[in-house]
């Protein structure tokens, strides 16, 4: 499994989302989730670099323009999904990423807080 790099500019991202109140609570992640073509469609819209954003963890071994590079969504391109905070807590704690599992605690703390 790769060793994932938290993505801190996510992280910053997610934060200023919550902190303006863009935050979705009440949608399960299994409905809010993007596909692959709403990910396609974000990339040929706003760049590789707004699709980075809505990703936690990198992968520092995949090259920066493709997919294979961003892993652990905390949204759906416009908001921050507290489920999806709740899920990739979940994954990241089950595969040993433990710095991205601590930044989707803070951002499910803040978005609580926020509430």
């Amino acid at each position: 499994m790769p060793d994932y790099e938290v993505n801190d500019d996510a992280v910053a991202h997610a934060r200023t989302l919550i902190g303006n109140g863009a935050y979705d609570d009440r949608t399960e992640w299994s409905d809010a989730a993007p596909s692959a073509d709403d990910g396609n469609t974000e990339i040929e819209k706003h760049g590789w670099d707004d699709y980075a954003a809505w990703h936690l963890g990198v992968d520092p071994e995949a090259n920066e323009e493709t997919k294979k590079r961003y892993h652990f969504p905390y949204g759906d391109f416009s908001t921050v999904n507290r489920a999806a905070l709740i899920h990739g807590k979940q994954r990241a704690s089950q595969n040993g990423h433990d710095q991205i599992e601590q930044a989707f605690d803070d951002l499910l703390q803040r978005l609580d807080a926020q509430r």
